[in-house]
């Protein structure tokens, strides 16, 4: 039986909407810490991308002492901000990200994103690990996300209407910037694809691989969907950069498994660290 709700009363199911004080709490947090900040980007690492930015340097916040953020819930993501440069490039590095999957709601998942608009960030790039759907993704390829699909079920946008978040009907148009799009082929990747994003935490059936082939994606995971949607509707220039490492389920040969997708990754490392060197170099030229 459905119970009664007082206006304004949202259902159990989006009672994850956005926690903007806290957001604010975050941006304040690391404002206070990093007083003279002004980053014109931001990278999002994801699963198995933590050892690409090994040759940078420069000041660390652990994710735990940022409100809202708490610790990653997943192997492979270190949970910590740093401030640090790129050709004379002031950027922001989040090493790690949270996830839809953890069950703790919207808020931990879009703060990178958030906070990087609340620093006057103008771009950020999105990294995640996938399973390869295309015939040529095979384990190791990079590929630019062009556009996805959204199979969460849900949207970070989703409840009361709060203009810090842009405006109520976001265009989706073109989510991932053309020419960074450009930027990352040039800078190492191989391809393009569209990126198709399921909650997860299990991996997909062969029989839900076999529908988003139909469906036209090219690759499949658990993330960077919701931050794409956020940054998109924040009026950031966006792109996506995903690491194929493992065939996805139907297609493999082999069970699924984290550990896998980490290996493949670490496999492909030297080329993950070299696209995202020259990726921000090459941004680094327009500033």
């Amino acid at each position: 039986m459905l119970y009664p709700r007082r206006p304004g009363e949202y259902p159990a199911f989006m009672n994850s909407q956005i926690n903007m004080p806290i957001l604010d709490a975050a941006v304040n947090t690391v404002r206070n810490e990093w007083k003279t900040a002004r980053p014109k980007c931001g990278v999002v690492l994801g699963s198995g991308w933590g050892e690409a930015v090994a040759d940078f340097e420069g000041d660390v916040i652990d994710y735990a002492e940022i409100p809202g953020f708490g610790l990653t819930g997943v192997s492979g993501h270190a949970g910590k901000l740093m401030r640090t440069s790129a050709g004379g490039m002031e950027l922001f590095i989040f090493q790690g990200r949270r996830h839809w999957y953890e069950g703790e709601g919207w808020t931990p998942v879009i703060l990178p994103a958030y906070l990087l608009k609340a620093f006057c960030a103008e771009t950020v790039l999105l990294t995640n690990a996938s399973g390869g759907i295309r015939p040529d993704l095979k384990p190791g390829t990079l590929m630019v996300i062009s556009d996805h699909i959204n199979m969460l079920g849900s949207n970070p946008l989703i409840g009361p209407h709060n203009p810090k978040l842009g405006t109520r009907f976001p265009d989706q148009s073109e989510v991932y910037n053309k020419p960074l799009r450009e930027k990352l082929l040039s800078a190492g990747a191989d391809t393009a694809g569209i990126y198709i994003a399921t909650t997860g935490p299990t991996f997909e059936t062969p029989a839900e691989i076999n529908q988003f082939k139909k469906m036209g994606a090219d690759a499949v995971g658990m993330s960077t969907v919701p931050e794409a949607i956020i940054a998109n509707a924040l009026g950031m220039k966006v792109a996506g950069l995903s690491c194929v490492c493992n065939w996805a389920a139907g297609i493999s040969p082999v069970p699924l498994t984290h550990e896998d997708v980490n290996r493949a990754a670490a496999e492909a490392m030297p080329r993950m660290k070299q696209t995202i060197a020259n990726f921000l170099t090459d941004l680094s030229k327009e500033f």
